[in-house]
């Protein structure tokens, strides 16, 4: 079969091409002087988009926890301990409206909420001397939750700080043999529980379980 047959054919020839090409990329691409290497330490600056993918609601009321996007930077410091294996320590602060939807009292503001999820991830990079270099990840962490501001609909609101983990995928390119441009997505897995008007009314698993994507510059010490 000729290749104009196949993509004529077969709706994703265009993205194996695509696929292909990007695998020959970082196979063929020349090596980079001192790019990623054992002992280096690695300082990004990134952009984050902070996307919760909440569920959960009150046990007294029912309804649907809604938590708000946020836009931050955040700083991060990655450790090479060869060439390959590397742990990233992940540094932000989010700040979310969060609401319940659809209760029996209707739709209920709880206010505001700040979090501080410090993340410590276990990396695996693929291709460390290349100009593109992938990597994977895995990681814990553990959330606080700070400066509560009470919403219109309640008088008071307490989140109980809690464990989570993650995973990440991301793509660094080397610009010279010190800074590089990044490209990462992470699925965290968090939950918490709340207690709204002095615990008068609860909500025993709310998940948060947010997308953050980022973009931002590496500088290697």
């Amino acid at each position: 079969m000729s290749l104009r047959r196949f993509l004529g054919r077969n709706s994703c020839g265009y993205a194996v091409l695509a696929c292909a090409a990007l695998i020959a990329c970082l196979l063929f691409a020349p090596p980079v002087a001192l790019a990623k290497s054992k002992g280096d330490l690695l300082v990004r600056l990134r952009t984050i988009g902070f996307m919760p993918d909440s569920g959960g609601g009150t046990d007294q009321l029912g309804g649907d926890a809604d938590v708000g996007n946020a836009l931050v930077p955040e700083l991060d410091f990655t450790y090479f301990f060869t060439d390959n294996i590397a742990a990233e320590l992940i540094l932000a602060t989010t700040q979310h409206s969060v609401n319940l939807r659809n209760s029996t009292s209707g739709d209920l503001s709880l206010g505001r909420v700040q979090l501080l999820p410090p993340h410590l991830n276990l990396q695996y990079h693929f291709f460390p001397k290349k100009k593109f270099s992938p990597y994977l990840g895995a990681g814990i962490g553990y959330v606080f939750f700070l400066n509560e501001k009470d919403g219109s609909s309640i008088s008071s609101i307490d989140y109980e700080n809690s464990v989570s983990w993650s995973l990440q995928a991301g793509l660094d390119y080397q610009l010279n043999d010190r800074w590089s441009l990044n490209f990462d997505v992470k699925k965290a897995f968090v939950d918490t529980k709340l207690h709204i008007n002095g615990g008068g009314v609860t909500a025993g698993d709310v998940d948060l379980d947010p997308w953050v994507i980022g973009f931002g510059v590496g500088y290697r010490f």
